[in-house]
């Protein structure tokens, strides 16, 4: 079977104009990878009128890769939304926790990370060693859950890849990470995906959504809040070997002090946050790519050192993230020609920039022998790079090596719509697998 383009699914035409294209009307995501040549060839930054974050500004879509590169390697150039919002909200004298609409990551970064040198510090000490290079420590771990997940459907010769391995293995990763019981994932799983609402359902490049949906969404994650902070009691009455324990005892010597439990509470929503989604949509796009290239599941099969270009292939060519409306200018810019007014907010199209032909040599093809290959835009770049980038890379090289360990083959099942989520993350919302077994050694 091969894949083909289901338009039918879309309430959003199929672009074949500059006119057509939307890349966040409804169905927008069907046809994403379609729009792109358009705007590469047409308008490399797009103007979105009234769309800035204050009234009278506008927003513009950046999708050559230089523009967007430029823009994340400068964050003092180019401050991101996150930090304005974090500045506004210490100017008003409210402690961060008490603030209305303020979730537990924001609190905590106000006291933990409020400018470009603590952000640094705040990575390097507090996250880097469990989720960036610090991961490799997962390595024993990640491979058990793997082969976990594997068990259950390896004699079937069928799987819903999604929901019976792309989703689950980040899933069952990060609560072992932090110290969760594996049976509280279904709880975790509904959290994360009240955490994420705004990427799945928000309109338009900012991702907005309704008063009616932000109470609901506060409401569901009061839930999440009191669930870790009876976690933080655990673990600071008996300590064990997870992220949470460490985060009650280390000594965060940016500041001189230990976490508060507030503090705490948000390391460990933004753990949750950025350690699902990503991965899912990399494993899920991955296999996609092999049953359309069933070349590549021999050559990864047989030389397992290209398992690692693979995955990075991969992202860059469906990146799991397909853009984000996070950099604001500071100054008078100029980007491909176009004025772009200070106070501008920036929506990065970071999908659009790992194809951008200027870029890539036949950029809409995997190719494994690609120089640089980890210089995609997939995890962004620069100084606030993706700080889980460590953890998911791993979870995705370990993933393959298993499978290929275990598989013979892999091509689509019949059925498949390749239909997505809506939002802003590349993902299908089912996918269906035939695979041959290999024989038991």
């Amino acid at each position: 079977m091969n894949k083909t383009p289901n338009h039918q699914l879309s309430r959003q035409k199929c672009p074949v104009t500059l006119s057509d294209v939307d890349l966040f009307a409804p169905g927008a995501q069907e046809h994403w990878y379609e729009a792109y040549p358009i705007l590469h060839a047409e308008a490399p930054v797009v103007r979105l009128p009234g769309e800035g974050l204050k009234p009278g500004s506008d927003g513009f879509i950046l999708t050559r890769y230089t523009d967007i590169n430029r823009v994340v390697r400068d964050p003092e150039r180019f401050p991101p939304t996150i930090g304005l919002a974090i500045g506004a909200l210490l100017k008003t004298g409210v402690a961060p926790e008490s603030a209305p609409r303020t979730n537990a990551m924001i609190a905590s970064m106000a006291t933990l990370r409020p400018t470009h040198a603590l952000y640094r510090a705040h990575r390097q000490e507090l996250t880097d060693p469990w989720v960036g290079p610090g991961a490799i420590r997962h390595e024993t771990m990640i491979r058990r859950h793997v082969d976990e997940l594997i068990d259950q459907w390896i004699g079937r010769g069928e799987v819903e890849f999604v929901s019976e391995f792309a989703r689950p293995l980040p899933q069952r990763v990060m609560a072992s990470v932090l110290g969760f019981p594996l049976e509280d994932i279904p709880r975790l799983a509904e959290w994360g995906t009240a955490q994420v609402e705004a990427f799945v359902h928000g309109r338009g490049h900012r991702n907005l959504l309704t008063e009616e949906q932000l109470a609901a969404q506060f409401e569901r994650l009061d839930g999440f809040k009191a669930y870790v902070h009876e976690k933080v009691q655990e673990k600071r009455r008996a300590p064990g070997d997870d992220m949470i324990s460490w985060l009650c005892e280390v000594e965060y010597q940016a500041l001189g002090r230990k976490l508060t439990d507030m503090e705490v509470n948000g390391v460990v929503y933004a753990m949750v946050i950025g350690g699902l989604e990503t991965t899912q949509y990399a494993l899920e796009e991955q296999a996609q790519i092999l049953c359309e290239h069933p070349e590549l599941f021999r050559a990864i099969s047989n030389d397992r050192k290209l398992i690692r270009p693979f995955t990075e292939e991969c992202l860059r060519l469906r990146s799991p993230t397909q853009g984000l409306s996070t950099r604001v200018t500071s100054r008078d810019e100029v980007f491909q020609g176009v004025a772009v007014p200070a106070g501008s907010l920036l929506h990065l199209r970071f999908a659009a920039g790992n194809v951008d032909p200027e870029e890539w040599e036949c950029p809409y093809e995997p190719q494994l022998d690609r120089r640089a290959v980890t210089r995609h835009l997939a995890f962004s770049a620069g100084p606030r790079v993706c700080p889980g980038a460590g953890i998911s890379r791993l979870e995705q090289t370990i993933a393959w090596n298993r499978l290929l360990d275990r598989l013979d083959s892999i091509s689509y099942a019949p059925g498949n719509t390749f239909e997505h989520q809506g939002g802003i993350m590349l993902g299908t919302l089912s996918l269906t697998l035939n695979f041959e077994r290999k024989e038991e050694t």
